[in-house]
């Protein structure tokens, strides 16, 4: 076995060439040529896929096509096959480092919906190619399983950050419970709605040719899924930018609990008002009821 041979099997290391991205102008420099390199390899690739099959085409007629000698495809890719996902090594890197340096003070569900949306970028960013990338793979079982595979590291990712944050902060999502028996699993749950999320809203995209304001498709998903996961942020816990408490969203739920905070809270010297409404009764009218009656009681 040689050692280009040897080099395919050998487990991935980041960055692949050996090239860190270290600061200053040379690291970036090098970054920079690095990213270039695998787009050319990754764009020479899909040509041929695309004009010969999957199939018959082979790693020296990808490097031949890119200009380049087989030893140095193997310094950006293990196989043909990893080629067709030139970006995700680098993107994975990038999210990694946007839940690290997320505020604590910032919702954990907005973080990963944060993180996913810079995969979404890493696609839009060429749509071209990120279309005939979908309509091989939808071809190639083979690369059908490597997404797959690309798309489970993502989730690993975003589950072991939110069981950080169970561990780390005091202020966590209403029902879930530090320590409790749920927390892998609901961390497991959320990460996954938002990523099998992109993927409906990448997918549909890419069906539609690469067209349409992809990233207001997926912030719509992703006000679905906090409604339905944490629809009332814990106190102390803001959207990214805006400050969050009980009561502060501006809707009429929001102002029923502002009511309720305010009655609770006021002097004990004043009458009890027991109010019974069916559970579909507009909430606006609810709280016309309350301040009706409350208005009744001090005429008394």
């Amino acid at each position: 076995m040689d050692r280009e041979q040897s080099a395919v099997q050998q487990p991935s290391r980041a960055p692949l060439d050996g090239v860190r991205p270290e600061g200053g102008q040379g690291g970036r420099r090098a970054a920079a040529q690095r990213r270039q390199m695998r787009q050319e390899l990754a764009a020479a690739a899909m040509d041929l896929f695309a004009n010969q099959g999957y199939e018959e085409t082979t790693v020296d007629q990808i490097a031949a096509e890119a200009g380049v000698a087989r030893r140095t495809f193997f310094r950006y890719f293990r196989s043909k096959e990893e080629a067709i996902f030139p970006d995700h090594d680098d993107t994975l890197v990038r999210v990694a480092d946007l839940l690290a340096s997320a505020q604590p003070e910032e919702h954990p569900l907005d973080v990963v919906c944060r993180g996913i949306k810079e995969v979404l970028r890493m696609y839009a960013s060429t749509p071209g190619v990120s279309v005939a990338r979908y309509q091989l793979i939808r071809q190639v079982p083979a690369l059908r399983e490597r997404e797959i595979a690309v798309v489970a590291r993502y989730e690993r990712l975003f589950t072991r950050y939110l069981l950080g944050r169970f561990d780390a902060v005091e202020q966590i999502p209403p029902g879930w419970q530090r320590g409790g028996d749920d927390d892998s699993m609901l961390a497991e749950v959320s990460a996954a709605a938002v990523v099998a999320a992109h993927n409906h809203v990448l997918r549909r995209w890419l069906r539609a040719g690469g067209h349409g304001d992809v990233e207001a498709q997926l912030d719509h998903s992703f006000e679905v899924i906090r409604g339905t996961f944490w629809a009332t942020p814990p106190s102390g816990v803001r959207r990214r930018g805006t400050p969050v408490a009980p009561g502060a969203s501006g809707d009429t739920g929001s102002a029923l609990e502002d009511a309720a905070v305010s009655a609770l809270s006021a002097s004990p010297g004043g009458e009890v008002l027991i109010t019974v409404a069916r559970t579909d009764a507009p909430l606006d009218l609810v709280l016309d009821s309350i301040k009706s009656a409350l208005s009744g009681a001090r005429t008394v």
